[in-house]
């Protein structure tokens, strides 16, 4: 079985399309030209804003013209993350997929189903000649992974309708009513670097095998940071007499990091005295992680030329043994994780952090972070603490691309109008929460405070993560949902 041969083929088509547009995020040229071209040979009004949004209008079928206008949206990017040993483009291959029982996977890279499984809900409902709706328009942001910046770019008055159903939430049954808020940090400095000394060796130290995963969707998961991982290794070699040469981790903000790559130098006749140290650290590692990651391993190995014969000098220089010790300090001691639990809704997480990306790298030094809160004062102070840390080993910080989280409206008829339709056709409650993620209501609401939001979407599991994987028959349920709750709008 295939992607072509899951139910319902209306939805699923689309998404396929989808897979076969490269897509990530600040890339989604093919992606954009795709949706127009659809819409064009679909016969449905569509164009590209100012900036690059998508927008679609589907005209209200017969007998509906009276209903309150209904906004579908998603965003076109999706997360490029991929298995280290896998050979992939983002910006330029197609999603390979596999169909893995009743989940939908792609091999070695994410899916792509977040969002791309929303906006094929979307295009679904302007292809379908048999439901009954009200007037709709379809709202496709760009690059929401890295920064929302489509969302954030909308203007007033564009769209028509008072009701908007974001389709990017990830779990079937749930209604999202709030999200949280947003903030990303950059620490940064330069440093010394020193000669290749000598008397010593050149070896390689990486973690690999973390599972990884969304920083908000997962964080509450306290899965392994592969960067702290390497900062708890590094820390006593450092202490030692080991020098390092250069770290690096993690790739985007919005990802848990799964992999983190160190260089050191290890004194000749302390070698089997550091690989035992190391072998030590990682069997804690592995002991203290063996639920969450099971797979985390630690490589340690005599270093390799990639790609190369001779070594770049400038790669053989080390950092300046005060300023490493600095850095890997820093990096140990900068908030990561869940920071607090929400008081007001049980079970959601408050306040987090991700640090997201780390790098130190001939004569610069960075550490990436992502900070979420569904408290804007939390977030703020949150902020400052990282900024304290960074401050306290002589490295400064820089903070951009806040926004503020979405507040649920207990008031909101669309809520209560999907409530209800939930329980009629499934016999049960729908679950309504708020979600420790950067979902774009929030922003959007700044353009358009009379909307009336609610978030839902199909299952999916370990999005922004290679195993990212779309629950089968959550995409029917929801498709049957979405189409119910459409044709109950109710009259302006």
């Amino acid at each position: 079985m295939t992607i072509k041969d899951l139910q319902p083929s209306i939805v699923w088509n689309s998404f396929y399309s989808l897979t076969q547009c490269p897509r990530p995020s600040k890339h989604e040229e093919i992606v954009r030209a795709f949706l127009l071209d659809w819409a064009s040979a679909h016969n449905v009004e569509a164009f590209a804003d100012e900036t690059g949004n998508v927008i679609m209008r589907i005209p209200a079928t017969p007998g509906y013209e009276d209903r309150k206008g209904v906004i579908l949206q998603g965003h076109m990017d999706m997360v490029p993350q991929k298995n280290a040993d896998v050979d992939h483009d983002f910006e330029k291959d197609p999603i390979q997929t596999w169909v893995d029982g009743d989940w939908l996977r792609a091999k070695g890279t994410t899916l792509g189903a977040d969002n791309g499984l929303g906006v094929a809900m979307a295009m679904a409902v302007a292809e379908s000649s048999d439901i009954p709706h009200g007037p709709i328009e379809v709202l496709v942001t760009y690059d929401e992974e890295t920064g929302m910046t489509g969302a954030q770019a909308l203007k007033a008055g564009v769209l028509e309708g008072e009701i908007l159903i974001n389709l990017d939430s990830e779990s079937e049954g749930e209604l999202y009513v709030g999200c949280a808020g947003g903030l990303d940090a950059t620490a940064s400095c330069s440093y010394m670097c020193k000669d290749e000394p000598e008397g010593y060796e050149c070896w390689s130290l990486a973690v690999k095998g973390c599972r990884g995963g969304h920083s908000g969707m997962d964080i509450i998961l306290c899965r392994a940071n592969a960067n702290k991982m390497a900062a708890r290794l590094l820390l006593p070699l450092l202490e030692t007499g080991v020098k390092l040469l250069d770290m690096e981790g993690g790739t985007l903000r919005n990802a848990i990091p799964r992999e983190c790559f160190c260089t050191v130098y290890v004194p000749s006749g302390e070698v089997g005295k550091v690989k035992s140290i190391v072998a030590g650290i990682a069997a804690q590692l592995k002991a203290e992680y063996s639920a969450t990651d099971p797979d985390m391993a630690v490589v340690f190995e005599p270093y390799k030329l990639q790609g190369a014969e001779v070594c770049d000098p400038e790669d053989c220089k080390y950092v300046e043994e005060e300023s490493a010790l600095r850095f890997v300090r820093a990096i140990l001691a900068c908030p990561d994780g869940v920071e607090r639990m929400s008081d007001s809704l049980p079970g959601m997480v408050e306040t987090s952090n991700n640090m997201a990306m780390v790098k130190i790298y001939r004569g610069e030094f960075f550490v990436k972070s992502l900070l979420r809160s569904s408290v804007d004062s939390a977030k703020d102070a949150l902020a400052h603490k990282l900024e304290s840390v960074f401050a306290l080993a002589g490295i400064s910080t820089e903070f951009t691309g806040g926004y503020s989280g979405w507040a649920p409206n207990p008031d909101s008829s669309i809520l209560k109008l999907m409530q209800d339709v939930y329980f009629r056709m499934f016999g049960a409650e729908p679950k309504v929460m708020a979600i420790h993620a950067g979902l774009e209501c929030g922003i959007l609401s700044g353009a358009y405070p009379h909307w009336d939001m609610v978030s839902m979407g199909p299952t999916l599991l370990s999005p922004h993560s290679p195993d990212e994987r779309a629950y089968i028959p959550s995409v029917q349920k929801v498709w049957d949902f979405l189409k119910a709750v459409l044709a109950g709008v109710p009259q302006k």
